[in-house]
């Protein structure tokens, strides 16, 4: 990593699931700690970068049918360090005009972020945490850009199986679906255990070591992230077979992840 990318508060030596995340998907924004992790990982789910894959390309899919549903705002939390294919250039691709906050609490992913979206006005990135919904639905960098008046959709993937039980998931969920007009929309996607009970469970031990941990759902555990909002065709479902481009994987429950998008 460049040394003038590296802020200064950042703790090189523990591992942070955003840059083991940015490894698995080929960025160079990372330390030997996250490698080292994500090398544990491959150990345990030799398709790791697969699923990562998957993951990325469910979110752009879910960008673009929103966006080409006529939403034109969005709200990306937890989302990481850029890479190709970011929810502003899915959703400004199909709306040049469509606004989009990026919110991270990792140091990288938001020095990054910034760089990244340096002179495009209709983006921006603000450092909090997702725990704290609130705090950003009430930041200003949030509503120099967002209308709540408007629909606008909020994006957890990948996001919340960071968050531990007794932080309450669901209270995240239910403040930004408070905080949506109809007309909002609500993607998630969220490591599950129903295919894999040990393979998740050694995910699960392997992130303690990091500084979100890595906690698998049921099907029906993460179904209720939904409570309020009305599940798009084809529901909740693995991430591959939500509205796949080409051919459906065979195995899709292999992927480890469910994902869907609700509405307003």
């Amino acid at each position: 990593m460049d040394p003038e990318w590296i802020p200064p508060e950042v703790d090189s030596q523990r591992p942070s699931v955003a840059r083991v995340y940015d490894f698995l998907l080929g960025g160079d924004h990372n330390f030997a700690s996250d490698r080292d992790l994500a090398t544990g990982l491959l150990r345990v789910e030799p398709q790791a970068r697969e699923l990562a894959q998957a993951n990325r390309a469910f979110l752009r899919r879910a960008v673009r049918a929103i966006a080409e549903s006529g939403v034109d705002q969005f709200v990306d939390i937890g989302s990481g360090i850029p890479t190709q294919g970011n929810v502003h250039e899915v959703a400004q691709g199909v709306n040049p005009d469509a606004r989009v906050v990026y919110v991270d609490n990792d140091d990288v992913a938001v020095a990054h972020s910034r760089t990244i979206l340096a002179g495009n006005d209709r983006a921006e990135v603000i450092q909090a945490d997702m725990r704290r919904p609130r705090e950003i639905l009430a930041d200003d960098g949030v509503t120099a850009l967002i209308d709540f008046t408007r629909p606008v959709a909020f994006l957890l993937v990948a996001a919340l199986h960071l968050v531990k039980p007794e932080e309450d998931p669901a209270s995240i969920v239910a403040a930004l679906r408070d905080a949506g007009v109809p007309g909002s929309h609500l993607v998630i996607s969220h490591l599950t255990h129903e295919a894999e009970p040990g393979k998740t469970a050694a995910i699960g031990k392997l992130y303690d070591r990091a500084t979100s941990p890595a906690v698998a759902r049921s099907h029906a555990e993460i179904l209720r992230f939904f409570d309020g909002w009305e599940l798009l065709d084809p529901g909740l479902v693995y991430v591959p077979v939500w509205r796949p481009d080409g051919e459906v994987d065979d195995k899709p429950e292999r992927f480890l992840m469910f994902g869907g998008v609700g509405r307003r």
